[in-house]
């Protein structure tokens, strides 16, 4: 990974939430290429492993941590690993999230057919599953609150205390099909500010990145078909798109260093950046 700039994170401890997934990964490996000790949580702690691995491979320093942003018991034993072995931390990057088909619709409209004829496989507002919601909801909220409960603890009174959250598109205007989704991450930029506010007083910065739209693993199958070709979601996505294509992992990288480094952002806090291409700065006409 080339770096856009570099900035000085030299004996400082970041933790990146979500760390095993490509854009994640990505930050994790960012922070250590500018100096910081990079602790690389993931509920799969063999991705969590994989990621470090190849940051020590480069000459940077991380440790791999298996952590589940749902239960605080299990990100306290993360940190105490994390200050026994890395020291206490410095930034957190909350990457962790996701969505559940359980929370999504198979069609954009719903119409009155839709009710009267109901056919196998089509998932309107009607059929969207309580549990599914909620546990979109829980990975993208409570999986950015809880993490922060836990290592604000170590960042209350230090210089340059930073916090960066996972935002999205989706949080200024919904995508159809995904309302689990889009009102999740819409929650996570609204704790941003709170966040922002709340912490003001003990040195701690709390700002969010809002990626446009990235090929990940995670959304692969929705943009891609197995020929390499695009998804009709994918095609109406870069035709409200400005830039007419994806972002690319490298092009997030500047925001975040930018973000994280208080020499220059030491008085932004409290935002929300989008990194999106024009999407979310396009009307549609």
């Amino acid at each position: 990974m080339k770096l856009p700039f570099q900035i000085d994170l030299k004996d400082k401890v970041a933790v990146v939430t979500g760390a095993g997934g490509v854009l994640c990964a990505g930050f994790a490996k960012a922070l250590a290429k500018c100096g910081a000790k990079v602790a690389v949580l993931d509920l799969n702690k063999v991705a969590a492993d994989t990621v470090a691995n190849e940051i020590i491979a480069e000459g940077g320093q991380a440790l791999g941590v298996e952590a589940n942003v749902l239960q605080v018991e299990s990100l306290e034993k993360a940190k105490a690993i994390i200050n026994e072995k890395l020291g206490t931390c410095d930034i957190l990057i909350n990457g962790a999230g996701g969505n559940n088909p359980k929370g999504t619709t198979t069609k954009d409209y719903l119409f009155k057919e839709d009710i009267t004829d109901k056919k196998e496989g089509v998932v309107t507002l009607f059929d969207l599953d309580p549990k599914g919601i909620e546990f979109v909801f829980n990975l993208n909220f409570l999986g950015t609150l809880l993490p922060t409960q836990v290592f604000v603890k170590d960042m209350i009174g230090k210089k340059d205390a930073v916090i960066l959250n996972t935002s999205s598109m989706n949080a200024f205007t919904p995508l159809t099909r995904i309302p689990a989704y889009s009102g999740a991450k819409a929650a996570v930029s609204n704790f941003t500010q709170w966040l922002a506010v709340h912490l003001s007083k003990v040195g701690v910065r709390v700002n969010a990145i809002a990626p446009g739209f990235f090929v990940s693993n995670q959304n692969r199958a929705l943009l891609m078909k197995e020929d390499g070709t695009y998804t009709e979601r994918a095609q109406k996505i870069l035709a409200a798109t400005p830039m007419e294509r994806f972002g690319e992992l490298e092009e997030l990288i500047g925001t975040l260093l930018w973000l994280v480094d208080s020499n220059a952002s030491g008085f932004v806090n409290g935002v929300v950046i989008p990194v999106d291409g024009g999407f979310s700065a396009y009307s549609g006409v």
